[in-house]
């Protein structure tokens, strides 16, 4: 289908030259990049919640205030030419495209998705680049419905975005440190970790996760700007992503709780129960970690998790559940670091993870080496933004934000040994 002309008025940053490009032919775009998996939205400068970001791309933006703001990674610098792809509600709308210290207006017109020019630019350094859509003038309702970014370049392969799987696109790579037990250590009873989280890292909707293991996880979160907890959850051995689906004799029995700890199921990532301590941790402390197993002859296994606080100097109990259809002590043990709000995905955040050790019938063993992994948002290569490795006396994680950090996935981490055995006295615990 023929497309009609377009005229572009663009207004390049710091100059009052004014330049008018007439497309003649359409332009052959490589690549389009949806913006619903993409983009963030952005308000005074702060990445926050909006209803115009939809599954279908830009809708019903009618604030001026807000900037769509779309990321996307180059391997290969070199000149590419940008477009959207985009409608107007009626008659005209005027928008600005930011890129790369460069600013150009376009005028929108149509009701029908159509491809609009942009123009060319010049991309020298390898890694992640944005484009900042701001509303100017709209003569209909709205400012415009915007489905994609478009890219013509030499090299589309070197472009990487999110495809598909927009909600996890937008939450960006989980990513984890699988630990390696000392040699000779097989039945486990208790895993101990340390924790610290930096200044300015506590982002939200981070799950720092401190002690992982096969049939469950435990560690702290940043549920919201008033809201911290400490939070500790077992799988049940029924596969299912609805807690109402799972059988009586599937079910995670709770056998006892700490104090202020509020118990329930969760679902949606698998079933089971879960526990959680609503509890102000701070940045720069090192809190500690510390689950048990304890498998019966009878078919099932007990865990128990306690969290220390050095400010009170004690450890308190979160929760001992039972899982049934299960005999066996602690493997696969793991930590990793989780985004769980989408609109916060465009922001990243780092934890320390220290001094793991394990503890079995001989006594304790310390933990120095570990595999870094990630989730499959990172193994699609959609996401590149992740990254671990040593740091002081610890392993650290670091994802979202779109950063340039990244580490290859099996990268294999060997820190220094603290030679410091936790001093816990298991018959004074709760």
């Amino acid at each position: 289908m023929n497309k009609p002309v377009i005229i572009l008025v663009v207004v390049l940053a710091n100059t009052l030259l004014f330049s008018v490009f007439a497309q003649e032919k359409p332009i052959a775009f490589d690549i389009s990049i949806p913006t619903a998996g993409n983009s963030w939205i952005m308000s005074d400068k702060a990445y926050t919640s909006s209803d115009i970001l939809t599954a279908d791309g830009i809708s019903n933006w009618t604030d001026q205030n807000e900037i769509i703001r779309k990321f996307f990674h180059m391997d290969t610098p070199g000149e590419i030419v940008l477009g959207i792809t985009s409608k107007v509600s009626a008659l005209n709308s005027e928008i600005e495209i930011l890129f790369k210290n460069q600013s150009k207006r376009l005028t929108l017109s149509g009701t029908k998705f159509n491809d609009v020019l942009i123009g060319k630019f010049t991309v020298t350094e390898v890694g992640y680049h944005y484009i900042d859509i701001r509303g100017l003038k709209r003569e209909g309702s709205t400012y415009a419905d915007i489905r994609a970014v478009l890219v013509q370049t030499p090299e589309p392969e070197s472009i990487t975005y999110v495809k598909d799987g927009y909600y996890f696109g937008r939450r960006g790579p989980s990513d984890h440190l699988n630990y390696t037990l000392p040699h000779g250590v097989t039945n486990v009873e208790w895993f101990y970790s340390e924790l610290r989280i930096p200044d300015h890292q506590d982002v939200e909707g981070s799950y720092f996760m401190a002690n992982g293991f096969a049939e469950g996880y435990f560690g702290i979160q940043v549920n919201s700007p008033t809201e911290r907890r400490i939070l500790f959850s077992i799988w049940s051995p029924y596969s299912t992503d609805n807690p109402d689906e799972v059988p009586e004799e599937d079910q995670i029995k709770l056998l006892k709780k700490g104090e202020n700890v509020i118990t329930n199921t969760f679902g949606n990532e698998g079933s089971g129960g879960q526990s959680f301590k609503v509890f102000d941790w701070k940045t720069n402390i090192n809190y500690g970690f510390l689950v048990g197993a304890k498998p019966s002859n009878e078919g099932y296994t007990d865990y128990v998790a306690y969290f220390f606080d050095p400010e009170s100097n004690r450890w308190n109990l979160i929760a001992q559940f039972r899982r049934p259809k299960t005999t066996t002590y602690l493997k696969r043990l793991y930590s990793f670091l989780e985004n769980f709000i989408p609109d916060q995905g465009a922001i990243a955040r780092r934890g320390l993870y220290q001094n793991q050790w394990v503890y079995d019938s001989l006594g304790w063993h310390e933990i120095d080496e570990a595999m870094f992994t990630a989730d499959n948002t990172a193994k699609k290569g959609h996401r590149l933004d992740y990254s671990g490795g040593i740091e002081g006396l610890g392993f650290y994680l670091k994802n979202c934000g779109l950063t340039n950090d990244h580490t290859p996935i099996g990268t294999v981490f060997q820190r220094k040994k603290l030679n410091q055995e936790p001093e816990i006295n298991f018959t004074l615990l709760e």
